[in-house]
């Protein structure tokens, strides 16, 4: 009887430590998206640098001028400016869908 009590104990004693291994790990799985997305913008930004510094070597070598600092950074402004008016745009038109079709926004 010693030992059928000394098993079920450890049975419950395995049992409560995989919930709690569960609990840590429901916990962790809130983080993933955060780190996943830091990961890819950072990615993303670093393969953008490099390309922008790629061009505008290529461009200088090939006309051998100076470029203006200024042009570049005016056309760079306004690309920026685009790409974030056309992001909120996309999220404004995402927002509208989901609400016509009835999506549940809060959480």
């Amino acid at each position: 009887m010693k030992l059928v009590k000394q098993r079920f104990e450890v049975v419950i004693l395995t049992i409560d430590s995989v919930k709690s291994n569960n609990l840590e790990i429901r916990k962790m799985i809130d983080w993933i998206p955060i780190v996943l997305l830091m990961f890819k913008l950072i990615v993303f930004g670093t393969g953008m640098f490099f390309a922008i510094k790629w061009h505008y070597d290529k461009e200088k070598m090939e006309t051998g001028a100076k470029l203006r600092p200024r042009a570049l950074l005016l056309a760079g402004g306004k690309a920026v400016a685009v790409f974030v008016l056309l992001l909120l745009g996309l999220l404004f038109v995402t927002f509208l869908l989901a609400k016509k079709l009835g999506l549940e926004l809060s959480y």
